[in-house]
C-alpha cells in the first residue's frame, strides 16, 4: 500500500478528527456526534456550533455570551488594514482580497507564531470574527460606498448582512444565513481542510496555514460552484424552461451544477435544508424567482439521475439563498469561506496539538541513465 499511487489521495485516511463525520451513504453529517439537523430544528446559532467544535462541547448561556461578546469586539479592522482594503483595486476578485488581508492581518497580530492551544484559539476567533468585515468593507467599497461599522449587538450572521447591505436584514434572512453558516462550518478533509493541515504541518503560524486554505477554496473544484449554479438560473431565466435545460444537457452529456457530490451518494443533508431556508427567504424577500427556477430544475434533473447516485449538493440551494439576500455572485465563495473558518481553525488545533509533518512520496516516471552535455555540443 505504500508505494501504490493513488491519485487524488481518493480513500486515503491522512489525519484523524473528531471535529465532523460524514456518512456518504446515508447522507448525513455530524459535528461532534450532533446530527446537523439538529441545529437548525433548535434554531442553533452559528456561534454555538464554533464552540462546539473548538472546545468540544455546547456552551452554557454564560459561556456563549462571553464568546459572542469576544467575537464582537474582534470585528472591527485596525486602522492599517482598513487603509489597505482602501487601497485594492475594486475589481480585484473578493477571494483574492480575503486571501491577501488575512496574510496581511499576521503584520497586525502581537504573536502570530506561539502555537498554545490559548492562542490559537484567540487568533481563530479574530480571523472568524473579521471575515465579515473585511468582505463588507470591500463590497460596500467597490459600489462607492463607505463601510459600514460592525454592531456588537448583532448575531453573526446578522452583522454580516448588515455590513453587506447597510440594514438590518429581515428574521428570515438572518435564520437563511445563520443555517448556511452552521451546515457549512466543517466537513471533513476537504481540499481546503487538508490544505490548511499541511502548511500547519510545517508549524508555520494559523495566519499562513488559512491563507493557504483560502487559495485552495477558490478554485472552481471546490469552492467556485455556486456562483456556476447562479449562471445556470440565470441562463434558464424561468421555471418553464427548466425541464428542456435539463434534456439538452444530458443530451450533450454536460454536468449540471450542483447535482452529485464526491462523498454523498445520496441527498446531501446540507440541501435538504437549505432549500426550506431558501423557500422562507423567498417568502419574505418577495423574490420567489430564483428559488422557483432552482425548484423547477432540482426537480426536473433528479428525476433522471437519482437512479445513478446524483442528488442536489449544498452549493444547489446555496445560490439563490445568498442572491436573495444581497450577496452577489463573486461574494458566494467568500461567504463559503465566512462559514468554514470554523472548521479550518479546528482542525488546526488539532494539527498543533498532534505534529507530525505532512510529507508524502511521489513516484518517479522520468527518464534514467540521462548524462550532461557540454552547451557548445547541444544541437
Amino acid at each position: 500500500m505504500a508505494d501504490q499511487l493513488i491519485k487524488g489521495l481518493e480513500g486515503v485516511i491522512v489525519a484523524q478528527t473528531s471535529s465532523s463525520k460524514i456518512d456518504g451513504q446515508n447522507g448525513r453529517l455530524f459535528y461532534r456526534g450532533v446530527p446537523i439537523e439538529e441545529f437548525v430544528e433548535n434554531n442553533a446559532l452559528y456561534e454555538e456550533v464554533v464552540y462546539l467544535l473548538w472546545h468540544g462541547r455546547l456552551p452554557t448561556r454564560s459561556e456563549l455570551d462571553q464568546f459572542m461578546a469576544q467575537l464582537a469586539e474582534e470585528r472591527p479592522l485596525p486602522e492599517g488594514i482598513a487603509e489597505a482594503i482602501r487601497e485594492y483595486p475594486r475589481s480585484a476578485d473578493p477571494m483574492v482580497v480575503l486571501r491577501t488581508t488575512v496574510s496581511l492581518m499576521a503584520m497586525y497580530d502581537e504573536n502570530p507564531d506561539d502555537l498554545s492551544p490559548d492562542n490559537l484559539r484567540r487568533i481563530a476567533a479574530r480571523l472568524l470574527a473579521r471575515f465579515p468585515t473585511i468582505l463588507a468593507a470591500f463590497h460596500r467599497l467597490r459600489q462607492g460606498l463607505e463601510p459600514v461599522a460592525p454592531r456588537k449587538d448583532l448575531t453573526h450572521a446578522a452583522n454580516y448582512l448588515y455590513m453587506l447591505n447597510g440594514e438590518e436584514p429581515g428574521p428570515r434572512s438572518v435564520e437563511g444565513v445563520n443555517a448556511y453558516l452552521v451546515l457549512l462550518a466543517d466537513h471533513g478533509m476537504n481540499a481546503s481542510t487538508f490544505t490548511a493541515r499541511v502548511v500547519a504541518g510545517t508549524q508555520a503560524d494559523m495566519y499562513g496555514a488559512i491563507t493557504a486554505a483560502i487559495a485552495s477554496l477558490k478554485g472552481p473544484l471546490h469552492g467556485g460552484a455556486p456562483p456556476r449554479v447562479m449562471a445556470t438560473l440565470e441562463k434558464i431565466g424561468s421555471p418553464e424552461n427548466a425541464e428542456r435545460f435539463v434534456e439538452e444537457a444530458l443530451e450533450r452529456h454536460e454536468r449540471i451544477m450542483g447535482i452529485g457530490h464526491r462523498v454523498y451518494k445520496t441527498w446531501d443533508p446540507r440541501a435538504k435544508i437549505l432549500r426550506e431556508m431558501a423557500r422562507n427567504i423567498a417568502e419574505e424577500t418577495g423574490n420567489r424567482k430564483w428559488f422557483e427556477i432552482a425548484h423547477a430544475l432540482e426537480q426536473a434533473a433528479v428525476s433522471r439521475l437519482a437512479s445513478k447516485g446524483l442528488y442536489t449538493n449544498v452549493d444547489f440551494y446555496t445560490a439563490p439563498l445568498l442572491y436573495s439576500v444581497g450577496v452577489p455572485v463573486d461574494l458566494m465563495t467568500p461567504t463559503f469561506a465566512v462559514s468554514r473558518i470554523a472548521g479550518w481553525t479546528t482542525h488546526l488545533m488539532e494539527q498543533y496539538a498532534d505534529n507530525r509533518l505532512i510529507r508524502p512520496r511521489a513516484e518517479y516516471v522520468g527518464p534514467v541513465d540521462e548524462h550532461y552535455i557540454p552547451v557548445e555540443q547541444r544541437g
